[in-house]
């Protein structure tokens, strides 16, 4: 075989293995249908309902600089199913709905302190509500929160004490008081 035989032979095999990647992988895509379950607007909602929950204070950055507004749009559309996403859905247009009656603004306009109120009662709603067919939408909301806080970069190593490197398991440290819980392995920290 000569060397320009050769490097066409090659050239057509990497392009059938690249287009044949391509049709493979668009099994993996989401479906069209859950590509749009969130509108910008929604986002910056969900940034806000979840600064409310974990606001910036002088020890760590609020759930806003982990962009938790996006992480909830992709935990839900990736990881919910259809009956949980109308939930969390129905729950972010009721959060707006409550804040409209009560407060004549939507919740991005309202104070501070107003947030914290009106996400307070979904809380006890959320606590009184013993339904296990049907989770409370602000159970969903307060779970993607803190889940999506504490695995990103802002929450394990701001608002945690970060080690990464690995070593021995000492189920024994102490903590003293004001320590941040542990993020990772405990081999050098003492």
């Amino acid at each position: 075989m000569q060397r320009r035989e050769a490097i066409k032979q090659t050239a057509a095999m990497i392009g059938m293995t690249i287009l044949g990647a391509d049709i493979f992988l668009t099994g993996c895509s989401i479906p069209d249908k859950r590509q749009g379950l969130f509108s910008k607007d929604d986002i910056a909602l969900m940034d806000e309902i979840g600064e409310t929950i974990l606001p910036d204070s002088d020890r760590s950055p609020g759930a806003k600089a982990a962009h938790i507004g996006e992480f909830m749009k992709s935990y839900i559309n990736d990881c919910y199913g259809e009956n949980d996403q109308e939930i969390f859905m129905a729950g972010l247009e009721q959060i707006q709905k409550d804040s409209r009656k009560s407060y004549h603004q939507d919740f991005l306009n309202i104070s501070n302190k107003k947030r914290f109120d009106l996400l307070s009662e979904y809380d006890v709603q959320s606590r009184a509500s013993n339904n296990l067919k049907r989770i409370h939408f602000f159970t969903m909301i307060k779970q993607v929160t803190i889940l999506g806080y504490f695995s990103s970069e802002v929450g394990a190593t701001k608002a945690m004490r970060y080690n990464i490197g690995p070593g021995h398991y000492d189920g024994c440290t102490r903590y003293k008081d004001g320590d941040k819980a542990l993020y990772g392995y405990l081999s050098s920290i003492g």
